[in-house]
């Protein structure tokens, strides 16, 4: 693991699909099965098709910023995001890492609460949140999903506050190896196998830790065989069990 945005593995963004005559680029979307628009019939996504527009970012660019107007949705198609809230004192606390079918931009007033980075060369499609939100009475679906969505963050920041008000420093780092892991097996890659778009001050930042002791616990981890270090900032997770002891779960 290198303390700088890693290069991990070589990442092609997939082409925007044309707008050809009677075609619908949203049905081509690699995210399709598992973003929002997954509970939407043809002729709803369609309807959606017709908003949608492709962000591009490259490494360090922001998709927004705390404080911005809260005036886009967007569903991230490939790559990996970080968000992140600034303290007074200039301090940074990561409140989340997303991935490939994740949505952000939901926002309970007129502004974002956190800003929102491009860990890896990313993709995003961009929804304009008025016109989505004039969608939703015709969507009922589609609202359903967005409720559920913001149960399912209330539930992660719950889970964000026992893991940094209860947990020691090596059960906060197996936690997140293994919340990792099951986060990218829901995308189909393998269960034991976990490639770290974010630094390990990204990861200290998340979990409340100095990057000295996001090491240390690494180390620690490998040499109890729990773990392996991989090229291309990849862990693979070797004892999943004693890697779950460590983290409290068993």
């Amino acid at each position: 693991m290198k303390d700088a945005h890693p290069t991990g593995p070589r990442v092609t963004l997939p082409h925007p699909a044309a707008k050809l005559p009677g075609s619908n680029p949203c049905a081509a979307c690699a995210v399709r099965d598992r973003a929002i628009c997954a509970v939407l019939d043809d002729s709803e996504l369609e309807q959606l098709s017709g908003l949608a527009r492709p962000s591009d970012l490259d490494v360090g660019r922001t998709v927004f910023f705390e404080g911005d107007d809260a005036d886009s949705l967007y569903v991230l198609i490939a790559g990996a995001l970080k968000l992140y809230k600034l303290l007074p004192d200039g301090r940074r606390q990561i409140t989340g890492f997303l991935f490939a079918g994740d949505f952000l931009g939901l926002a309970f007033n007129e502004e974002y609460q956190f800003t929102a980075e491009a860990l890896m060369p990313s993709r995003l499609c961009r929804l304009p949140r008025t016109k989505i939100e004039g969608l939703l009475p015709e969507m009922p679906k589609l609202a359903s999903r967005l409720l559920n969505l913001a149960f399912t963050e209330l539930a992660s920041a719950q889970t964000q506050m026992l893991l940094l008000g209860r947990k020691t420093a090596q059960e906060r780092l197996a936690s997140f190896l293994l919340h990792l892991a099951d986060r990218l097996a829901g995308q189909g890659d393998p269960v034991s196998l976990i490639h770290l778009p974010m630094s390990r001050a990204d990861i200290g930042d998340y979990l409340g830790l100095t990057v000295e002791t996001v090491s240390r616990g690494v180390t620690k981890l490998k040499s109890a065989g729990l773990i392996a270090l991989r090229d291309g900032n990849y862990i693979q997770i070797q004892d999943r069990p004693g890697l779950e002891g460590v983290a409290g779960d068993l």
